[in-house]
């Protein structure tokens, strides 16, 4: 008797570790969070914010959407996921053509822990019907110190978003001490260019580039709602020893 109530006691006591356990583990699931599925305009402004994080995960390779900071294919967001913020309360925005492959993306994204993850419904497509851009990205980029006699250099990506073409019809700085260049003067409709920058302090040949500067370059196109683009460089500028 005394033997059927130690194990009458210790299954009771497995039964009561597994259903706490299992609770305890869908608590955990349910804590997870999900991706947050939004309209485009709710996605267009929120991809206006440079601080969140804008992602493609379409494959193939897609023009994307101005100001997409990386493109990941939907399927290798694990293999990838150095490639995102470390933060992971950073706000992820995916997409992708249709809102297919940015669903499967998303949801991966929100099990490895981010806490704020935006899937653009109807994917690009959709997003194309309401939103028309011409835009530099980034809208800043830092040189960081640059000695005095050295020439950095960056680049910029120019987006057509729109249904016609584009032509650049012309390139300028603030100051001689800051070149810009595009070889491509004319995109199609939702393609990109690059732009190249570079920037010599010494070029005046004084110290009227020394210190902390900021120097814009300008585009200007044949888009009436979109007549002249701007960008900066910033730097500081120090003489070498």
């Amino acid at each position: 008797m005394r033997n059927y109530l130690t194990i009458v006691f210790i299954v009771g006591i497995l039964v009561l570790v597994v259903v706490f356990g299992y609770r305890k583990i869908s608590r955990q699931i349910n804590q997870v969070p999900k991706p947050q599925l939004v309209e485009a305009a709710v996605f267009s402004k929120l991809a206006k914010d440079e601080n969140n994080f804008l992602l493609d995960v379409h494959i193939p390779e897609q023009t994307h959407i101005p100001g997409t900071k990386k493109f990941i294919p939907f399927d290798k967001i694990s293999e990838n996921s150095d490639q995102l913020p470390d933060d992971k309360n950073t706000p992820i925005l995916v997409y992708c053509r249709s809102g297919n492959m940015s669903k499967i993306a998303a949801q991966k994204i929100s099990q490895l822990g981010y806490t704020k993850v935006y899937d653009l419904k109807g994917g690009i497509d959709g997003y194309k019907e309401s939103n028309v851009e011409v835009k530099i990205y980034p809208s800043s980029q830092d040189l960081g110190e640059v000695i005095y006699g050295d020439v950095a250099t960056t680049t910029f990506t120019l987006t057509n978003f729109s249904q016609a073409s584009l032509k650049i019809t012309g390139i300028s700085t603030s100051c001689g001490c800051t070149k810009a260049g595009m070889e491509k003067k004319e995109l199609k409709a939702y393609e990109t260019a690059e732009i190249k920058v570079s920037f010599d302090p010494a070029v005046h040949k004084d110290d009227t580039d020394l210190g902390d500067l900021i120097r814009t370059i300008y585009i200007e196109t044949d888009n009436p709602n979109f007549p002249r683009l701007t960008s900066n460089i910033t730097a500081k500028v120090i003489k070498g020893n």
